[in-house]
Order: structure tokens, then C-alpha cells, then sequence
């Protein structure tokens, strides 16, 4: 099990902002791009790591723009249909979602030298990419044997109750460091009580002393019998996305030889709302209802270089550095419960509990993506067809955050390490030319888990931010495509796309933990708190749009 002191230790050290910002999976989350770009790239599954010719290679291989032999500007936009469904504990529960997205905006300046050989030309490309969408709603709902409020009284083992509570006028718990907020916000919503003759041990606020089922604890009694939620469900939207804006350069080499580089400016911009809901018999229930936009820019770098050995033959090469981030969280979140048969110490009858975290809270923090490798051949078929293939790895335990300052979270690189690996992705894509002006075009992409099998199982326990217990692992990601392209002039032309994508993850509500005696079982045996996963599916469809004019 991870150790909860690790987490206390390091929000001590870094400050409250700590206990807020973005955790393990999260970072990952923010670390994912799409394959997006044009209609023909998406057409052949983004395998043009040797083609190039397309505007789109800015943000894969640059040394792509030296294939080009004219000036061009292309605008691509794309509508977009989403489905999430998940399966959790056999219960089914669907969410979707449409938008309307322009994906890219892009010009290329072809600039010839006049020579035959070495330097033929100078390309300069600059151009806007759609690199990620977080748009999607999910719905996990089900029985489930623990409740938020077993996972909240678990993780709170060893803090003082007096640390909790909040005095008018004094003191705040959210502004004590070493105090995780889900916590606060717990024990202020009526989801946990301490243990008679404790302070720091904690049992759910849904549940009875064992034999009595009496309201107050008895003679006898020493175990707190917790009630399972009758019903659990978690719901999910998210929005917002990754922009990038690239500036690249490329040169030809003799036909034989094409480098390029791309310096690119990001625009992080996340938006996450979810509500949850558990029921249990009779009238109680609680309720957690959580806000977080994340906004913030980064920059990176591409290298790249594309040999021509033969006609019928390109091979490619290209690095993409991280992506270095400097982002700010904006949070807020809203907690209940209400517990017909609750009564307090003086014996009045106390059901509802309301609170909610302060308002406008933010924490800065720095955040570097992993790089990224990608190794490319393509083949020429005459004068009329064509494939290419390309092979991707990219090292998701190389994921690092950092406080304002630039200091590292040393636990939180240890936890990336222990959880991720690398992943690895490969792209096809074919095209043949059933006329000059017709072209059709066929692709798919496979990209495999970098999750370890551990905390795709939930092994262990797992530390969300602040009061956000819910995420997602991924489990891979396949998308089909086909496509084709019309040439209406010399100058002007239009491409279409259709995208399939399946993207696989397992949904946990909270994660597992045990923390020393705080929960038993009827027998006396210590339980381990936790989420059984959801299998949870997104299912997209995508048609896209290209036009694009030569000049």
C-alpha cells in the first residue's frame, strides 16, 4: 500500500497549493494528444512520419514540409459525435456528447534556391493544431459494497478531529497544510465520526454498532458495521482542449535528404464537472459535487529528418521533445449528507449536513510531458498508390511535476514511475489514386496501455487531487479510417475523412486503501476500502474536412 504520511510529508514541504493540484493521473491525462490533423492525414491513420507533403507533419516530423514543391493554406474542421458507455458491477450506464471543431488552419512558404543539387529549397510553415479534445460525458452507475464515506473516514486515520473543525472567526481547516481536503470537507458533510475514545480514528456516518442496532454505542459493542450504498453513481463532463501553434522550417537536400524542425506554443485549457450521488436504505444519502479548470501554456520543440534511398522508398526519424508547462488550477467543490437516524452527542436529532470548500482557490504548479520517438517508412507504388507505416514510443514514467517554483514532487515522480511505462503506437495508412483528380485512402492506429497491469487493477492505493476521488486508467486506444480526396484545379482541393476511435479505460469512483484497524468486518478482520472498477468504453465518430489552395 502507499503510504499516506508520503502524501502529508510532501503537502508540508510544498504548501497547501500541493494538496490541490494535479496528481499522477492526471498528469497522464494531460500528457495525451489525438491523432489530428487534416483529412488526409486522419484518412491514412496519421502514418506520414515519411511521407510528409502535409501540413500536419508540424507537429509529428517537420523535415515533412521539404516534400513540398508549392505554397499552400489549409483549413480543416471536423464534427465530432461521442459515446461513453460503462459496465460497473453489471449495471450499464451511457454519455455522449457532439461539437463542431476547427482542427487546424495552417500555411506553407515554398521558397526555391534555383539549384539542382544540395539545397533545392527552404520551406517555412506556421499553423494552428487542434493537438488534444478532452470533450466527452461519461455515467458510471451500481451497487457497489463501500460508500465515499468508508474511503473518506479511511484516508483521514491519524488526523486529530480537532483539526477538522472549523471556528468562526479562528481557525480554517483548509488552510492547514497538513490536512488533505477531502477530508475537511468530509468530516464538515457528515460523512465521518470518530470512534468512541478517539480523536483520530474514524468510522462512515451510514452504518450501526454491531448487536444493537441501537443509535448510540452499547456495553459490548466494538465494531461499527457500515451500511453499502443500495446505489452509486458518479457523472462526468468534460471539455476544453490542447491548442498548439506551430513555427517550422525544412530544407531539401538534393532530392535524397529532407530536415526539418518545428518550434511549437501550447494552450492548456481543461474543464472537468462531476457530480456524485449515493443512496442507501431509506432516505440517506450523500452527494459530492466537484469543479476544476486547469489553464496554463507550454512550449516544445520538433526535430526531424526524412532519406529518400530509393524512388520507391523513404524512410524517417523524428524526436518530439516534452511539452514544459506552467499551469493553474481553479477548483471548487460542494458536499452532503443526509442520515435520518443520526443523532448528536446531546442526543438531538441532526439528518442533514451541508458544506462546500472556499471559493476562487487556485494552485500553481509546472508540469513536463514525456518525449516522444518516431521512426517512419513509406513506400511508393508507381505513380498511383502508396503506404506508409509508422512506429511510435513514448516513456510515460518520465512524467514530471513540479511546485510554482520549479521544485520537484519527489513522491509524485516516485508514483509515476511505480504506475507507468512505456506505450507504443503504431499508424498505417494507404492511398491510391483511382483518377489524377480521385484519390481514396485507408488508415488505422493502435496504441497500447501505459498503465501498469497493477493500477489498471487497482492494486494499491492511488492519491487524486484535492477533492476529487474519481479517475480513469487507460487500458489503449484503436481508431479506423478511411477517406478521399478530390482535385477540383491545379490550385484548389478538398479532402474528406470518416475516424472510428475506441478508447478502453477503467472508471474507479475512489481508490482502494487500508488504513491499520479504522474498518472491520463482521468476523473483526480488517477491510480494504474501495471502488470496484468500471469498464468503461468511449466510442467516437468523426468526420472531417479539409481545403486547402496551392500557389
Amino acid at each position: 500500500m502507499k503510504k499516506i504520511t508520503c502524501v502529508l510529508a510532501a503537502a508540508f514541504l510544498t504548501g497547501t497549493g500541493a494538496l490541490m493540484a494535479q496528481g499522477e493521473m492526471d498528469a497522464y491525462k494531460l500528457s495525451q494528444k489525438d491523432m489530428n490533423g487534416t483529412a488526409r492525414f486522419m484518412g491514412m491513420g496519421g502514418a506520414f512520419g515519411a511521407l510528409g507533403g502535409d501540413v500536419s507533419v508540424m507537429s509529428t516530423n517537420p523535415a515533412g514540409l521539404g516534400v513540398f514543391r508549392s505554397s499552400e493554406i489549409v483549413t480543416s474542421v471536423s464534427l465530432n459525435m461521442m459515446n461513453a458507455s460503462s459496465d460497473f458491477n453489471g449495471t450499464n450506464a451511457t454519455g455522449s456528447k457532439t461539437r463542431f471543431n476547427l482542427d487546424n488552419f495552417s500555411y506553407v512558404g515554398y521558397f526555391p534556391t534555383g539549384n539542382d543539387e544540395g539545397i533545392i529549397g527552404w520551406n517555412f510553415g506556421f499553423g494552428y493544431h487542434r493537438a488534444k479534445s478532452f470533450d466527452r460525458t461519461y455515467r458510471v452507475s451500481g451497487r457497489q459494497s463501500f460508500s465515499l464515506a468508508d474511503y473518506a473516514a479511511a484516508i483521514s486515520y491519524g488526523i486529530n478531529e480537532n483539526d477538522l473543525i472549523w471556528i468562526d472567526g479562528g481557525y480554517d481547516p483548509y488552510n492547514n497544510r497538513n490536512l488533505g481536503w477531502m477530508s475537511v470537507l468530509g468530516y464538515e458533510a457528515g460523512y465521518f465520526g470518530t470512534n468512541p475514545g478517539s480523536s483520530n480514528n474514524y468510522h462512515s456516518g451510514f452504518g450501526e454498532w454491531n448487536n444493537s442496532g441501537s443509535k448510540y454505542k452499547q456495553d459490548g459493542d466494538t465494531e461499527w458495521l457500515y451500511y453499502e450504498p443500495s446505489n452509486s453513481t458518479l457523472t462526468v463532463s468534460e471539455k476544453g482542449g490542447i491548442d498548439q501553434y506551430n513555427f517550422s522550417f525544412a530544407t531539401n537536400i538534393s532530392n535524397l535528404v529532407f530536415l526539418g524542425a518545428t518550434f511549437a506554443v501550447t494552450d492548456m485549457n481543461y474543464r472537468m464537472y462531476s457530480t456524485y450521488d449515493e443512496t442507501f436504505g431509506g432516505s440517506d444519502n450523500l452527494y459530492l459535487d466537484n469543479s476544476l479548470a486547469t489553464d496554463g501554456t507550454g512550449y516544445a520543440f520538433n526535430i526531424g529528418a526524412i532519406v529518400r534511398p530509393a524512388d520507391f522508398l523513404r524512410l524517417g526519424v523524428a524526436y518530439n521533445s516534452p511539452t514544459w508547462y506552467k499551469l493553474t488550477d481553479y477548483y471548487y467543490a460542494e458536499a452532503g449528507t443526509y442520515i435520518d437516524g443520526y443523532y448528536d452527542n446531546s442526543g438531538k436529532h441532526v439528518p442533514q449536513y451541508d458544506a462546500k470548500t472556499p471559493e476562487y482557490n487556485y494552485s500553481e504548479y509546472r508540469f513536463r510531458t514525456p518525449d516522444r520517438w518516431i521512426f517512419s517508412a513509406a513506400g511508393i507504388i508507381g505513380q498511383d498508390a502508396l503506404i506508409s507505416v509508422d512506429y511510435e514510443l513514448s516513456n510515460f514514467s518520465n512524467t514530471r511535476l513540479y511546485d510554482a517554483d520549479g521544485y520537484e514532487w519527489v513522491d509524485e515522480t516516485d508514483y509515476i514511475k511505480q504506475d507507468f511505462k512505456s506505450t507504443h503506437t503504431l499508424r498505417v495508412g494507404a492511398e491510391y489514386k483511382v483518377t489524377p483528380q480521385f484519390a481514396v485512402r485507408a488508415g488505422g492506429s493502435w496504441q497500447s496501455s501505459s498503465a501498469t497491469s497493477a493500477l489498471q487493477n487497482g492494486e494499491y492505493e492511488i492519491f487524486t487531487s484535492g477533492t476529487v476521488p474519481h479517475y480513469t486508467v487507460d487500458r489503449g486506444v484503436s481508431s479506423y479510417s478511411v477517406g478521399f480526396g478530390y482535385r477540383f484545379t491545379r490550385s484548389f482541393y478538398a479532402d474528406l475523412a470518416y475516424v472510428y476511435r475506441e478508447h478502453r479505460e477503467n472508471a474507479y469512483l475512489f481508490s482502494a486503501t487500508a488504513v491499520d484497524d479504522n474498518i472491520k468486518d463482521i468476523n473483526g478482520n480488517t477491510v480494504v476500502v474501495g471502488s470496484n472498477p468500471a469498464s468503461l468504453k468511449d466510442k467516437a465518430h468523426r468526420v472531417a474536412l479539409t481545403l486547402g489552395y496551392k500557389f
